[in-house]
């Protein structure tokens, strides 16, 4: 049976904002160590993070409210989260992208695995011309992003949707989160899954080909 890897983009292929403060705060024209919130990195450091985590907000809610942050802190009014995200990253999204993610995203397809994004804000976070500016995006087979469904994950009905895009049965596919929520979603769903650990990419990637069965 053919058998697909099911990817989140923000935090799982791309690097979280947490972890570029510095090329943020250098694209952004801020003092060094301006930005002090660090997610899951330092969550003491992020109270707005934990209630996130709490399901006091939304992941949406949590970057719109950074984004706003930022936004004042250059005197601006940023009511869009994509602004930040393409201020602070410029023109070079390869510049943030994992390599952990490349080298697996290139040896499941060298292993006849599709491919596959399930995102809650792929195109929101990044601009409608991002697919284009991002060579990397034209390895997946699936693109389902919530931008344009408004369906976000947890919702079953995302996952279903992807299944149903790739042809697959949830059995046949492994599905990568750093969001606890929507790894519970996924299961629930029946995929295999794995949360991403941002603290330790390389082992989660692995994790996840040798569920694919794709060897070491």
């Amino acid at each position: 049976m053919k058998r697909a890897l099911i990817l989140d983009f923000g935090g799982v292929i791309s690097r979280t904002l947490f972890e570029t403060h510095a090329l943020s705060e250098q694209a952004l024209g801020l003092p060094p160590g301006t930005l002090r919130w660090r997610g899951p990195f330092d969550t003491s450091s992020d109270p707005l993070w934990r209630d996130m985590q709490a399901d006091k907000l939304s992941e949406r809610d949590y970057w719109l409210a950074r984004s706003r942050e930022v936004g004042q802190l250059l005197g601006e009014d940023w009511q869009r989260m994509e602004t930040f995200v393409q201020r602070a990253r410029g023109a070079d999204p390869d510049a943030v992208i994992r390599p952990e993610a490349v080298n697996a995203i290139h040896r499941a397809k060298a292993a006849g695995c599709r491919l596959a994004i399930l995102s809650n804000e792929l195109d929101l976070f990044y601009g409608a011309d991002f697919r284009q500016r991002l060579p990397l995006l034209a390895e997946f087979d699936v693109i389902v992003d919530a931008t344009h469904t408004g369906i976000l994950k947890p919702d079953p009905r995302a996952y279903a949707d992807c299944l149903a895009q790739l042809g697959l049965p949830a059995q046949a596919c492994v599905f990568v989160d750093d969001q606890a929520r929507n790894v519970a979603g996924g299961q629930r769903a029946g995929l295999a899954c794995v949360q991403f650990d941002v603290l330790n990419p390389g082992a989660s990637y692995a994790r996840a080909l040798q569920l694919l069965g794709v060897a070491g």
